[in-house]
């Protein structure tokens, strides 16, 4: 169990990952990697997971297609604000989002900004 301040602590860090921007890559930094990413990590909820260091993956299950497309269109409009597009997996009612930073073939601290929108959403 949570104890309150674990709880606070972990708003505030959504919170600022929420309030940030994502920034444009064009590659020439590179991937975030090890503990970094288990430090961003820790700041999403916890049903993100890390595939081979380079991207991170969340699983979202709706009643049916319908409520799944519309979390997808509310994801695609969110992508396009940020300027940094996920891959989406529709499977009737579950959607698989897959981030990463294509320019730098892994992990940047845009994939773990948007992904925390994503769960706002």
């Amino acid at each position: 169990m949570f104890s309150f301040l674990d709880k606070l602590l972990f708003t505030s860090n959504i919170m600022e990952l929420i309030e940030k921007k994502c920034v444009a890559c064009e590659g020439g930094i590179p991937p975030i990697k090890g503990t970094e990413i288990r430090e961003y990590l820790s700041q999403l909820k916890n049903l993100w997971e890390v595939i081979d260091e380079t991207k991170i993956q969340r699983n979202f299950v709706f009643k049916d297609f319908i409520e799944a497309m519309k979390f997808v269109n509310s994801l695609a409009e969110l992508a396009e604000k940020e300027g940094h597009h996920p891959d989406i997996h529709i499977h009737y009612n579950e959607v698989t989002i897959v981030l990463w930073t294509h320019a730098i073939g892994g992990l940047s601290e845009n994939d773990f900004i948007l992904a925390a929108k994503i769960d706002a959403l």
